[in-house]
């Protein structure tokens, strides 16, 4: 297949050697599972100095990865993290800035005056135009990581098999955490509303669930102030134990029910009441006491912005046998990470409400 070709067109870049190809006959011979192999054995790669398979010979490999090589996995690791930003989805998109340190800059513009009688015009007479106002609205970037450590016996013995894997793995972590790095920041919005009608988080019982009521209620605060809706509705991100209550309303539709029709968010699960429903297992959970409390979002269009993971925002480190000096004389590790900027702000309070409750089966809940 073409994709594989050039799969391994990449990896003979940075130095390894798929086991899939012919190997030479003075180089035959060796195999981490049988030294006296002298076929050829599916399935992963090998360290090879220059172009020639490494089989009974010293395997080092290139210690620095092409351009097509760390292109590849920037990309790859970003492809795999974004189902993860559910939150991000509905924020102000913003590149690191280059060159600008660590402060960010986003932009909210300002509503026009909507006084009917400073608006009327005398004939003949040009009025004054209007100002705009533009509000500068700055967050400081923050840099997040991880990385995971593999061997030389465990590259030799699968190295293609166990870097799929490792990506998986870090891309789940990385997307996971940016999300919720969003969430605690738009968790802090000032508008919120309880479940049953109560006053306090603190007052809240098992019993107070969120319904169809609460939400309208949310919607009702919201469209009040003009918000402007996302793709024709507003969105609210509600963890799984939250969405069991709601999905029992006789007003619910399910998402596959209207997929054909409409864009289909990221988690998206279906609808009701003027509110389209994205489902994460990182929805905010507080634990003040021993009852769970879940804090639903529901937003509009332009509440909060985000730094992009595109353009900067996410990076792919790949360490590969032999770059470690001194510090790995033998050349026994490998490392894979990420690396992350980031940052979210609250643009405008108004466009965004949390309503808290509690859920049917969230008694073992933790916080998170």
């Amino acid at each position: 297949m073409k994709g594989e070709r050039t799969m391994k067109e990449l990896m003979k870049t940075i130095g390894f050697y798929h086991f899939d190809d012919p190997v030479p006959a003075p180089q035959q011979g060796y195999t981490p599972a049988n030294p006296n192999w002298t076929g050829q054995m599916p399935g992963g790669y090998v360290a090879a100095t220059d172009d020639t398979p490494a089989h009974g010979g010293t395997y080092t490999a290139n210690q620095d990865l092409s351009p097509e090589m760390k292109t590849f996995y920037d990309k790859n690791l970003i492809r795999l993290a974004e189902p993860k930003l559910i939150h991000d989805q509905f924020g102000q998109k913003r590149p690191i800035p280059g060159g600008n340190g660590k402060v960010i800059e986003f932009r909210k513009f300002n509503a026009l005056p909507t006084v009917p009688e400073n608006m009327k015009l005398v004939e003949g007479v040009t009025p004054d135009g209007q100002n705009y106002g533009v509000t500068a609205i700055t967050a400081y970037v923050e840099q997040y990581g991880g990385y995971i450590t593999t061997t030389d016996m465990l590259n030799l013995t699968a190295y293609d098999n166990n870097m799929q894997e490792v990506m998986k793995l870090l891309a789940a972590q990385a997307g996971k955490i940016s999300d919720m790095i969003t969430r605690d920041f738009i968790q802090q919005g000032t508008n919120v509303q309880y479940a049953g009608g109560k006053s306090s988080r603190a007052s809240l019982t098992s019993a107070d669930v969120l319904t169809i009521e609460d939400l309208k209620k949310a919607v009702r605060f919201l469209r009040r102030v003009d918000a402007e809706e996302i793709n024709g509705d507003f969105v609210a991100i509600v963890h799984p134990d939250v969405t069991y209550d709601l999905m029992n309303d006789s007003e619910w539709i399910d998402a596959n029910h209207y997929a054909g029709s409409q864009r289909i968010f990221e988690g998206e699960i279906g609808k009701m009441y003027g509110i389209r429903f994205v489902e994460s297992t990182v929805a905010k959970i507080y634990k003040p006491s021993s009852l769970p409390i879940y804090g639903t979002l529901v937003l509009a269009a332009n509440a909060f912005g985000v730094t992009s993971i595109n353009g900067g925002g996410i990076e792919t480190i790949v360490k590969q046998l032999g770059s470690g000096g001194t510090a790995d004389p033998l050349n026994q590790r490998a490392t894979a990470g990420w690396k992350l900027n980031k940052t979210a702000k609250i643009l405008t309070e108004e466009y965004m409400i949390r309503v808290e409750s509690a859920a049917s089966f969230g008694a073992s809940a933790e916080a998170n």
